[in-house]
């Protein structure tokens, strides 16, 4: 599962990556979480299969929603409080509750072997 956290500049997404990508890490799930930006998006969308949108950008979720149908990614507004979530538990709570769905089912748990 690869997860793109988006915002303004990327520098709020990128702690919500990383807090995302542990939290996946500890529950033993094989998520991948990235920054990108409002403008990167259009090209970061075809890397991922979820789409969080910090919530100071909930003025263009309607587009990023219309971007992302197009190639079939999920998308998630963000609480405004996601800062809050310091181990990154509650937002990777979000993603699951999204993904669960959806038809796409991807291999998310990390076996032994991996």
């Amino acid at each position: 599962m690869r997860i793109l956290v988006v915002c303004g500049a990327g520098a709020s997404s990128t702690f919500v990556a990383q807090r995302v990508r542990h939290a996946a890490h500890d529950q033993g799930l094989a998520y991948i979480a990235f920054a990108g930006t409002e403008q990167s998006l259009p090209i970061d969308l075809d890397a991922a299969d979820v789409v969080l949108v910090g919530p100071h950008l909930a003025h263009a979720l309607p587009r990023i929603e219309r971007d992302a149908a197009a190639r079939g990614t999920t998308v998630v507004l963000l609480p405004p409080d996601v800062f809050a979530d310091t181990d990154g538990t509650r937002t990777l709570a979000l993603v699951r509750d999204a993904i669960a769905g959806t038809d796409a089912a991807p291999a998310d748990t990390i076996h032994p072997s991996d």
